[in-house]
């Protein structure tokens, strides 16, 4: 089973120079519990911006030269990223970036999405091509948590949508 995970500001933005927006130690520690021990699916940024990277790592990128630590294979494209992730025979998480997420997103069966209730500056967008209005809200939980940057309250919905007819993995091998 495939899954992605993202967080969102109420104005779209998931990143801001190769981190988040916002700090949010609270939300920070729902992804982290989320994705442990899972197979990660992510792009080379999401891989650069990453203090600590598990083990059965999967990142896209197009350069064959790309230092990886320990654990991680680099990967050409989102198929071969995620049948390798698949073949571990661990849960696989689709972690980002935006254009990771959009080329994910027909294989995944679940997409965990934290909505931040504020809006905050950024660069990068989750990408609008996401049909999640066409998927079914499976899960919803709200919290209220201290944004640190700001020192303003915000509101979180932790929400989990479930595509109803994946896309099924073309055939093929893997790098």
């Amino acid at each position: 089973m495939i899954a992605a995970i993202a967080a969102v500001a109420a104005n779209g933005m998931l990143g801001r120079e190769q981190w988040l927006p916002w700090d949010i130690p609270e939300e920070l520690a729902y992804f982290e519990r989320t994705v442990a021990g899972a197979a990660l699916v992510m792009g080379r940024l999401t891989y650069a911006s990453m203090d600590v990277v598990p083990e059965d790592s999967f990142v896209l990128s197009r350069a064959a030269d790309l230092p990886l630590r320990a654990g991680c294979r680099r990967m050409p494209d989102i198929e071969s990223a995620l049948h390798a992730a698949c073949a571990t025979g661990k849960q696989v998480f689709v972690i980002g970036g935006a254009s990771i997420y959009a080329a994910a997103w027909p294989y995944c069966r679940y997409f965990y999405l934290t909505r931040i209730e504020a809006d905050f500056a950024g660069d990068t967008l989750l990408p609008a091509a996401i049909p999640l209005a066409d998927w079914g809200l499976v899960q919803e939980r709200q919290a209220r948590y201290l944004e640190r940057i700001s020192g303003q309250s915000v509101n979180c919905r932790f929400q989990v949508y479930e595509q109803g007819n994946p896309r099924v993995l073309p055939r093929r091998g893997y790098g």
